[in-house]
C-alpha cells in the first residue's frame, strides 16, 4: 500500500511539474491520464496458487468492505480512504490479497505459492485448507458469489504433449478437458497426440503455455483452472496469463446472467404479440369501440415499456460482457491441443446459443414496443378520422341553424319595423291633434297618413344601418 502511495504522489508530482509550462488542467485530466494504471496485472511467481472470488455488491457499501478486508493480518487500521480508487493490493504474510470494485461486482484474489502436495503429479489435490487467508475469511466476504476459480500455474517443459496431457488429466480429476496452447502463432500443431510409442511422443511447436480445466463447479464451489508453463516464464507474463484467464471466467458469467431474465420474458413477449395481432385484426374490422380498444392499447404498451425499463441495461450489460469474452480469446491466441478442444472453441460453442437468445430477445422487445406504437399511431388517426367527420357533421347543422337564424331574423326584423313604425306614426297622430287643438289648421288623420311612407323608409334605413354596424362589428371580432 506504501509503494501505491509513493507511486500516486509521483504520477500527481509529473502533472504538477508538466503543468507549469502548460494551460491549467482540465479538472478529471489526471483522473482520467491514470485511469490505464488503475488496475495493473499482478506479478506472479510461479509455482503459484490463486484463489479468485467475484461477488455482486448490491446493497454493499465501502465501509463494509473495508471491515471485511481490515480483519487481514496487519491491516486492523485499515482506513476507508483506501478503497476509493476502486483497486487495492495489500501484502500480508506471504501472501498477497488484491481487491477490485466494477460497475456491477467486486473481485478478491489471494496470490500465494503453491503447496507441495497439488504439484504436478497430483490427482485432484485438495487446495481449501491451504488457503493463506484467515479461516472463514473467504466464505465473509460481502456479496454474493459470481465467480469462484482456483488458477494452479506451474513449470513444466512442453516439450512431450502425451506425458504432460496425460498428468494434467490426472491433476484435474481424470475427466474430459478443455486445453488450449497459449500464445501460438502461425505454426501448425495439427499432429495426433501421441504418435508411434518409438517417436518418444508428440514434439509440438512451443507457444508459451497451456491451459487446461474443465468449466465444472467442484464440491467446495470452485472451478479449476490449470497453467503449465515452461522454465523462465516470466512473473509479468504470467500475471497477464492469469488476468486474462479469471476475467474470461468472470465476463462469461456476467454475460450469461441476462439467460434466465430472457427465457422468462418468452411466454410475456408471446402473449403480447398474440394480443397485438388481435387488436390490429379489431382496428382493420372496426368491429371494436375506439375506447376499448385505446384501454386495451394502454395497457399492452405500459406492460412492454415496463419490461423494457427493467431489463434493457440488463441485456445492454450482457452484450458488452460477452464483446469482453471475446477479446479475451482473442489475446489467449490459442492453438488446439489435439485431441482437445481449445477455451475459445468450448466457449462459443455453448455461449453463442446463449446470447443468440439473448439478443434475439432484446430485439423483439424493442420490435413489439415499436409495433405497438405503430398500432397507436393508427388507432390515433383512426380517431382523428372520425373526430374530424363529427366535427363536419356538426358544422354543418350549425351551417343550417344559422341560415334558419337569419331568416328568422329577417322576418323579425320586418315586424319590428312595422311595429316600430305602427308607434312612430301614433307619436305623429297624438301630435297633429295637439297642434290642431293648439288652434294651427291641420288634419291630424291626413298629417299621420301623408308621414307612414316617410316613417317607414325612415325606420327601414336606421335598422338596415344598426344591422349593418352590429355585422361589421362581429366580423372584426377575433
Amino acid at each position: 500500500m506504501a509503494q501505491k502511495n509513493l507511486q500516486n504522489t509521483a504520477m500527481h508530482t509529473e502533472a504538477n511539474t508538466l503543468s507549469a509550462f502548460l494551460p491549467p488542467d482540465d479538472a478529471e485530466r489526471i483522473k482520467l491520464h491514470n485511469e490505464v494504471h488503475a488496475r495493473p496485472s499482478a506479478r506472479v511467481r510461479l509455482p503459484a496458487l490463486l484463489i479468485d472470488v467475484t461477488v455482486l455488491h448490491h446493497g454493499v457499501t465501502r465501509e463494509m468492505v473495508c471491515a471485511h478486508l481490515s480483519q487481514l493480518p496487519g491491516y486492523a487500521d485499515l482506513s476507508l480512504a483506501a478503497l476509493q480508487d476502486n483497486f487495492l493490493r495489500l501484502r500480508s504474510g506471504g501472501y498477497t490479497v488484491k481487491w477490485e470494485r466494477h460497475t456491477e461486482f467486486s473481485r478478491y484474489t489471494v496470490l500465494q505459492p503453491l503447496p507441495e502436495h497439488a504439484h504436478l503429479g497430483a490427482s485432484e489435490p485438495d487446495l481449501m485448507p491451504h488457503v493463506a487467508t484467515p479461516p472463514d475469511w473467504l466464505r465473509q466476504i460481502p456479496g454474493s458469489t459470481v465467480s469462484a476459480v482456483q488458477l494452479v500455474m506451474l513449470h513444466a517443459p512442453l516439450d512431450n504433449a502425451k506425458v504432460l496431457m496425460a498428468q494434467a488429466t490426472k491433476w484435474l480429476g481424470g475427466k474430459n478437458v478443455v486445453a488450449s496452447l497459449m500464445g501460438s502463432n502461425a505454426f501448425d500443431v495439427s499432429k495426433e497426440l501421441g504418435k508411434a510409442a518409438g517417436e518418444g511422443g508428440y514434439q509440438h511447436p512451443l507457444g508459451h503455455s497451456w491451459a487446461l480445466t474443465q468449466f465444472r463447479l467442484q464440491s467446495d464451489g470452485f472451478e479449476r483452472f490449470l497453467v503449465i508453463a515452461p522454465e523462465g516464464t516470466s512473473q509479468t507474463r504470467a500475471g497477464r496469463i492469469a488476468r486474462r484467464l479469471l476475467e474470461l471466467e468472470i465476463y462469461r458469467l456476467m454475460a450469461l446472467r441476462s439467460l434466465p431474465v430472457a427465457k422468462a420474458l418468452g411466454s410475456l413477449l408471446s402473449e403480447s404479440e398474440q394480443l397485438l395481432a388481435k387488436i390490429t385484426a379489431l382496428l382493420q374490422g372496426k368491429s371494436a369501440s375506439d375506447q376499448e380498444l385505446l384501454d386495451t392499447l394502454v395497457s399492452l404498451a405500459a406492460s412492454i415499456e415496463h419490461a423494457t425499463a427493467e431489463h434493457i441495461y440488463r441485456f445492454s450489460a450482457s452484450q458488452a460482457y460477452y464483446s469482453l469474452v471475446n477479446q479475451r480469446i482473442a489475446e489467449l491466441r490459442e492453438k488446439a491441443i489435439p485431441g482437445t478442444q481449445t477455451l475459445g472453441e468450448f466457449l462459443q460453442y455453448r455461449m453463442a446459443p446463449a446470447m443468440a437468445t439473448v439478443v434475439a430477445t432484446s430485439e423483439r422487445l424493442a420490435s413489439l414496443s415499436e409495433r405497438v406504437a405503430r398500432a397507436s399511431d393508427l388507432l390515433r388517426t383512426r380517431v382523428d378520422i372520425a373526430t374530424e367527420t363529427q366535427n363536419q357533421e356538426l358544422l354543418a347543422k350549425l351551417t343550417r341553424g344559422q341560415a334558419a337564424q337569419l331568416h328568422l331574423q329577417g322576418t323579425v326584423e320586418g315586424l319590428s319595423i312595422a311595429a316600430i313604425s305602427y308607434y312612430v306614426i301614433s307619436l305623429l297622430l297624438y301630435a297633429g291633434k295637439a297642434m290642431k287643438a293648439g288652434g294651427m289648421p291641420i288634419n291630424p288623420e291626413m298629417f299621420a297618413g301623408v308621414m307612414v311612407p316617410v316613417v317607414l323608409w325612415v325606420v327601414w334605413r336606421t335598422t338596415r344601418k344598426i344591422h349593418g354596424k352590429l355585422v361589421a362589428k362581429l366580423g372584426d371580432s377575433p
